[in-house]
């Protein structure tokens, strides 16, 4: 499985894409599909990937990070920024917020026990904590209970565009259906610099403003013992990175 290199690539057009609107209209984006493709709408997602003079990326401008977080954002928030930055940094600003709370207890800055941030670790380490956090973002793209099976084929297809390996594929299309668990999610947390970045990065994704989406982020805080100061601060640190 290749997850850290679909994590790292997703990190990037975050990057690459910070400051833009994050609003997608997923049906528009279908039927345009549709309307390129000469199919109807489910055809047309299976076909996009291979159809020759046909660029999806550009179509759906983020790509994979477009749809994964574009879909909902498009319907719930017309148009309002999603927070590129804090995807791009998510290993850092946990860890910022992490100093920021012992800072404000006068206790120490470093401690070995927390864990490494996402950037650093390499190998099998990199490549569980990738997996940590795609599973919380796409666990909190669907907090509101409206990614349905198209707009799951076409995140699956752009996750492929990214070079995902088969069982890649084939974790992402069960993470897109698996039951919403907080507490599961939470279980996958291998260190505090983990939770704290499974929980930054699913700030990112949701708008807070939806009583589904906020809900779930204050049951990921609970799964992820996270006080409700750290979790403050967390959000703190997105939305100036927004």
């Amino acid at each position: 499985m290749n997850a850290s290199k679909i994590l790292q690539q997703l990190m990037s057009q975050a990057s690459g894409s910070k400051g833009s609107s994050g609003g997608m209209d997923v049906k528009g984006v279908i039927d345009e599909l549709s309307r390129h493709l000469g199919g109807n709408s489910s055809q047309g997602t299976r076909q996009s990937s291979g159809s020759s003079g046909f660029d999806v990326k550009s179509l759906l401008g983020g790509g994979a990070m477009g749809m994964l977080v574009g879909s909902k954002r498009g319907r719930s928030m017309g148009g309002k920024a999603l927070k590129y930055g804090a995807i791009a940094g998510v290993g850092m600003l946990a860890w910022k917020a992490w100093q920021s709370s012992q800072e404000k207890k006068g206790a120490a800055t470093q401690s070995s026990s927390e864990g490494e941030r996402v950037e650093v670790l390499s190998g099998e380490y990199q490549e569980r904590r990738s997996l940590e956090l795609l599973q919380a973002m796409i666990m909190a793209a669907r907090a509101d209970g409206h990614i349905d099976e198209q707009e799951q084929a076409l995140i699956t297809d752009q996750i492929d565009a990214l070079g995902a390996d088969q069982e890649m594929h084939r974790w992402v299309e069960q993470q897109l259906k698996a039951p919403l668990d907080a507490q599961a999610l939470a279980r996958e947390a291998d260190s505090p610099q983990a939770a704290r970045e499974m929980y930054l990065i699913s700030v990112a994704v949701i708008d807070d403003q939806n009583p589904m989406e906020r809900a779930w982020l204050d049951q990921l805080a609970s799964a992820l013992n996270l006080t409700p100061e750290m979790a403050a601060e967390l959000e703190r640190q997105a939305q100036q990175a927004g």
